[in-house]
């Protein structure tokens, strides 16, 4: 990671003709938290809204029928003793069965679920791309990165994109 941020910093030093920086102007850097604009921006907060809404009653499902697994589960092995070989042998095919259909159930939803968030993320992060360009053309950047090791909070410009993000939200 510190060589790819260094091959860019570099290549950013031979792009620019020393001409054009002085050593009074310097070159302008920001940082941009990626994960805080996905935590803290109004869209995201939205968009994680209207997902647990959509996949809340799947979750629901998912719980019940683990609720109904677990029970027969214990109901087999309690009573497992005092049955016939045949009830047994019944009860675990019909246990089995429903292991099955809940694990192909959840693992549907998990698909579905990263394949919204995914969808999500990508347009937050098209609306923040947006803005951090324009931020860097009226406040004159040379520079903005995104999700590095470590910045210097001096150059964190993230509230100033969710600010940028919750105007445009608010049109």
């Amino acid at each position: 990671m510190k060589t790819k941020l260094a091959a860019v910093l570099t290549a950013l030093m031979v792009a620019l003709p020393v001409s054009q920086v002085s050593a009074n102007e310097g070159v302008k850097i920001g940082y941009v938290n990626t994960q805080r604009i996905f935590r803290d921006a109004p869209a995201a907060v939205k968009a994680a809204k209207k997902i647990e809404a959509e996949f809340s009653r799947r979750d629901q499902e998912l719980q019940g029928m683990a609720k109904q697994l677990q029970g027969m589960q214990q109901s087999l092995e309690k009573n497992s003793l005092t049955m016939t070989e045949s009830d047994r042998r019944a009860k675990e095919k019909e246990l089995n069965e429903l292991s099955r259909e809940f694990q192909r159930k959840q693992r549907e939803f998990r698909e579905d679920l990263n394949l919204r968030q995914n969808e999500e993320n990508a347009a937050i992060i098209e609306k923040a791309n947006k803005a951090i360009k324009q931020l860097a053309e009226t406040e004159k950047y040379d520079l903005i990165v995104q999700d590095v090791v470590w910045a210097s909070p001096r150059l964190d410009i993230t509230e100033k994109i969710i600010k940028a993000l919750a105007t445009e939200n608010g049109k």
